[in-house]
């Protein structure tokens, strides 16, 4: 019995290494991958914006811009929508309809990227070239609504982008809200609340994975290609413009990656790959130690309450 327990645990244990094994491999075999990119420009790699392949003149800067400004601008789209869909299926939906709902949710998910990248092509590009036109003029001088009404831009790369992020936000959100306890909100009712802020006290209570569902889908975003490719314009600059064409990495490397044929190119474009890498792990570490400080401070605010409460009391 003892026997079997240990190798249990070895073997489950090798899993859980396999997995780290992987991660570690994946970043060797990218370093190794674009040693010569690295070799000649260094960390200016990460800070220039010249990309000329025939020049043989790389700087991942537009791509890495690109990439944080369209994910990060979806977030804001997708997360109050996610954050609606969650709590109206898991507190307000009716029960004949909450399972369809939830139906739908994921089967949006489950679509491929390239048909979200043709409906982006057909539906929104030219919706947001229409919003571009009928943009006042004051308006278009500002360096945020600048740029030719052409439709493709990072406007339209955001907003495919949260909407192919909502189901997964909100879906974790809504598992989230269904794992906090019904005390919480019958205490919130016996303690005079409404609904809307027995439901806050709810989403306060479950704060932390909330959180942890917005990183998921802020790393679903950064790594999305196929769909952002199709319509963000692949053009490498630098701007705030809305309506502007720009790129990303995860764009970039697809986009040219068949036609590198100078070493120093492939590993250019590698190396962005490199890049994006470093980035997705660093987000997520930092999320994580968000979530960790989150729970801490969690627990600790109970026991202050009873510090509180034990002084008055003496």
């Amino acid at each position: 019995m003892r026997n079997s327990e240990t190798w249990f645990r070895v073997g489950t244990g090798a899993f859980g290494a396999l997995l780290v094994l992987i991660v570690v491999g994946i970043g060797f075999e990218l370093t190794r991958q674009s040693m010569l990119s690295i070799a000649k420009f260094g960390f200016e790699f990460w800070r220039t914006s010249t990309w000329d392949p025939v020049a043989g003149q790389f700087g991942a800067l537009p791509f890495i811009w690109g990439t944080l400004y369209s994910s990060i601008l979806a977030l804001l789209i997708a997360t109050p929508i996610s954050l609606g869909i969650a709590i109206f299926i898991s507190e307000l939906c009716p029960d004949v309809l909450r399972q369809p709902l939830v139906f739908l949710t994921e089967l949006l998910a489950a679509i491929p990227s390239i048909v979200y990248g043709l409906w982006g092509i057909f539906v929104l590009v030219p919706a947001v070239r229409a919003l571009e036109i009928w943009t006042p003029e004051p308006l278009r001088h500002l360096p945020l609504f600048s740029g030719p009404p052409l439709g493709v831009g990072m406007l339209a790369a955001a907003a495919i982008l949260a909407v192919m992020v909502i189901p997964f936000i909100s879906s974790v959100a809504r598992e989230v809200l269904r794992t906090v306890p019904a005390a919480q909100r019958e205490a919130a009712y016996a303690l005079g609340a409404t609904r809307f802020e027995a439901i806050r006290a709810a989403l306060f209570y479950a704060r932390t994975g909330i959180v942890g569902a917005v990183m998921l889908g802020f790393g679903r975003a950064l790594g999305e290609t196929m769909a952002v490719t199709m319509v963000i314009g692949n053009s490498p600059k630098v701007t705030a413009s809305l309506f502007a064409p720009q790129y990303t990495m995860a764009a970039v490397i697809a986009n040219e990656f068949t036609e590198a044929a100078d070493p120093l190119y492939v590993n250019a474009l590698i190396e962005i790959g490199l890049v994006l890498f470093v980035i997705t792990l660093a987000i997520n570490v930092l999320s994580r130690l968000l979530i960790v400080a989150m729970t801490s401070a969690s627990r600790r605010a109970p026991a202050l309450v009873e510090d509180d409460a034990a002084e008055t009391a003496a």
